[in-house]
């Protein structure tokens, strides 16, 4: 049986320090798509210094054990600013401690301080545990999510 770890989690922005680690985090997010640490860094940095996003990471006993990210961004349909998370993802060796829904707090904190009025992700269809956890904490399924690469 796993146990709570919440009060020793530290929720802090990412550094540029944590790259490697966030690599590995999104390895297992994304099992079967090839990672190119190059490309990612060139992401990463940028987002590191922009006022629309934000990069978090969730720190126990030293070691980044999840992460969150977060784009503003303008939506007509919402008439306002829209949070958009665009990755999360908590170690499957740290999962069911409560890390993951201390993450989307601090997530949905920040977009809310910044003007918000709504937080939107997508998950994919087999990720049903992922789907159970958003409901849980009140989000609800409205749309699908439709991509082309360019």
């Amino acid at each position: 049986m796993k146990t709570l770890v919440t009060t020793m989690i530290q929720i802090r922005e990412s550094k540029t320090e944590d790259f490697d680690s966030i690599v590995a985090l999104l390895r297992q997010l994304w099992p079967g798509k090839p990672v190119d640490p190059n490309s990612l860094r060139k992401v990463y940095d940028r987002a590191l210094v922009s006022d629309r996003q934000v990069y978090i990471c969730a720190i126990f006993d030293h070691q980044v054990v999840g992460f969150g990210s977060l784009t503003i961004k303008s939506n007509l349909w919402s008439e306002a600013f829209v949070g958009y998370v665009d990755e999360m993802v908590v170690d499957e060796a740290h999962r069911d401690r409560g890390i993951g829904t201390q993450i989307l707090d601090h997530l949905i904190s920040w977009a809310r301080e910044r003007g918000c009025n709504r937080i939107e992700l997508d998950s994919a269809f087999h990720r049903k545990d992922a789907h159970a956890f958003y409901e849980r904490r009140g989000f609800q399924s409205r749309a699908y999510l439709y991509s082309k690469l360019l």
